[in-house]
Parts: structure tokens; sequence; C-alpha cells
């Protein structure tokens, strides 16, 4: 019977400040390791669910987290305050397990599919929070409102924008866990590959 691990979901810091902003900008994507020991493909599972983040049976495969703090530039107008711009500064971490030891060459061949399946599914996270932020984006330079010369409530509009955003982001998230670790879903068939000493089939991750 496979143990409670799981990929966890994306969690998020976030700090709003404000200065110069400019029009584009790029997240920066890390990878981050944990080191795991085993000579087959039950014994590196079994590692990963002794060493891999979270405690007790919230431990998980991997992690996709993510820092995003923002320069704001609010500036008063007509009695008012505008969001004029906003430049994110999102840097993503996927947090992967990876063998301190050297693997027999069976094993190490099940252990790279399926390391790069589980990136990829990482990655699909990391592509939602990167959209997520341009919704945010999107969504809020440019808000307006009135009576606010000292730019304290389009804050809370700016906000109160966001909310609903960075929800369904979590929702979507949830969901798309839900589904690749279920019994026959992309991950489930990773984890079979990997302990059972068979090659997993996936389908293309979106």
């Amino acid at each position: 019977m496979l143990s409670r691990l799981v990929i966890a979901a994306a969690t998020a810091a976030t700090v709003c400040t404000t200065g110069a902003v400019a029009a584009e900008w790029e997240p920066i994507e890390k990878i981050e390791t944990y080191a795991i020991r085993g000579t087959s493909g039950i014994g590196l599972y079994r590692s990963i669910g002794e060493n891999g983040p979270g405690t007790g049976k919230g431990r998980a495969i991997a992690i996709t987290d993510f820092s995003l703090k923002w320069s704001r530039d609010y500036r008063p107008r007509d009695g008012g305050c505008v969001l004029a711009a906003a430049r994110p500064h999102l840097t993503i971490v996927y947090r992967l397990p990876r063998p301190a030891n050297k693997l027999p060459e069976d094993v190490q061949a099940l252990w790279d599919t399926f390391i790069r399946g589980v990136e990829a599914h990482e990655r699909v996270h990391g592509r939602m929070i990167i959209e997520t932020v341009k919704k945010i984006e999107a969504a809020t330079v440019g808000t307006f409102v009135p009576d606010d010369p000292g730019c304290r409530k389009v804050r809370k509009e700016v906000e109160r924008r966001t909310v609903p955003i960075v929800e369904e982001q979590r929702r979507q998230s949830r969901a798309f866990d839900r589904e690749e670790l279920s019994d026959g879903g992309n991950v489930h068939k990773l984890v079979l590959g990997l302990v059972n000493g068979l090659a997993a089939s996936t389908e293309p991750l979106p």
C-alpha cells in the first residue's frame, strides 16, 4: 500500500511596496532539492515519505512555493487616487527529491522517468501562478478611487480585486492535484512505476 504522500499545493508570501515600475517583467524560477536514499524504487519512495516537505501524513513528494512582491505606483488624480502602474517581482521555487547515493542502472532509469514527471507536474503549478499574477496585474492597474487624496482607499480596492483571483488559483491548483493523484492519474502512475519497477505511462501535461 502506498503511503500518503502528496504533491503539495503552492503557497505564497505577498508584500506590497511602492516605487518606480517597468512595463515588462519575467518570473525567476529555481529548483531546490532535498536528499533521499535508497537502492530500489520502493526504497526511494519510502525515503521520500521520511524526508519530504511537511510533517507526518502531510509530507509531500514535491512542492511549488513562491514569493511575490509588488512595486506599485499610486498617483493622486482629481482629488482621488489611481494605481498608475504595477510591477510584480515573482520567484517560484520547485522543491524536488534527489537521491544522495548512486543508483543501480535499472533503478536510475525508473527514477529518471519518475522525477521528470514530478517536475512536469510542479511546473504546471508554476504556470498557474504566473497566469494568476498576470490576471492581478490586468485587474488592478488603472484602478481609480475618488475622494482619496492620500491614496488609502485605492489600496483597499486593489486588495478587494486581488482576493478572488488568488482564491481561484488555489481552487484550480487543488483540483489539478486531485486529478493527478487519483487512481489512474499521471502522478499516481509515476509512483506505481517507481515502486513496482515498471515504466510509467502518463498523459502529456497541459
